[in-house]
């Protein structure tokens, strides 16, 4: 392919120009096919191992949504934006999906699973650590997917509004995902932000480069 990059300044740019999204517009969607992009920019996100151990729920129905609203501080971003997803960790991360994982890394670069074989203990011998929390570690990862979300959107001019702040019981027990297997972290609405949104011009409140970063 060829490939074409952005510049440095672009990108910091875009990055001063995303915010997290106060008031979407309701009228306006996401194509298909940008959202198809950014579905798959999703599922390139790296994780630990590469094992993955997310799965990304993207809530349609909008009555699904407004149930959902009463459950996320009644932030109206929930049913406002055009898209909404929810990021979920596996409940139980196990030597299943190391062998999943290590099936599909032979069929993509075509090797043998006998070069694999170290690289499966390795994974399965984590795994098994009695000292890791395991929801812990899938949560850090899903973290990952949620910054990648947040940069695919941005560098295509369309908006997000990353959140923390709902019940995730009640998410769970609303979308099922227990019975899939599956932990709600993260939500995030996706959209196009509102004329009438006054944080879309508001300065950003950071502390300077020479604070935050140190050469050593």
């Amino acid at each position: 392919m060829s490939e074409t990059f952005l510049s440095p300044q672009q990108v910091v740019e875009l990055f001063k120009w995303r915010y997290a999204t106060k008031t979407f517009d309701t009228s306006k969607k996401i194509s298909d096919a940008d959202w198809k992009a950014i579905e798959e920019c999703l599922v390139l996100t790296p994780s630990s191992f590469g094992l993955q151990p997310w799965k990304f729920f993207v809530v349609d129905n909008p009555e699904t949504r407004k149930e959902l609203l009463a459950n996320s501080w009644n932030q109206v971003q929930v049913v406002d934006a055009s898209h909404l997803v929810v990021l979920a960790i596996k409940t139980d991360v196990n030597d299943g999906d190391v062998d999943r994982y290590l099936q599909s890394t032979m069929d993509a670069r075509q090797v043998t699973a006998e070069s694999l074989e170290g690289f499966g203990k390795v994974m399965k011998g984590f795994l098994a650590n009695p000292k890791l929390d395991k929801g812990a570690w899938a949560e850090k990862q899903v973290y990952i997917a949620l910054g990648q979300l947040m940069s695919a959107v941005a560098v295509m001019g369309i908006d997000a509004c990353p959140m923390e702040g709902f019940n995730p019981v009640k998410y769970d027990e609303i979308l099922g995902l227990t019975a899939k297997g599956y932990r709600s972290v993260l939500v995030c609405p996706v959209g196009y932000r509102s004329d009438s949104d006054k944080y879309a011009t508001a300065a950003k409140v950071r502390y300077s480069v020479e604070a935050m970063v140190e050469h050593l």
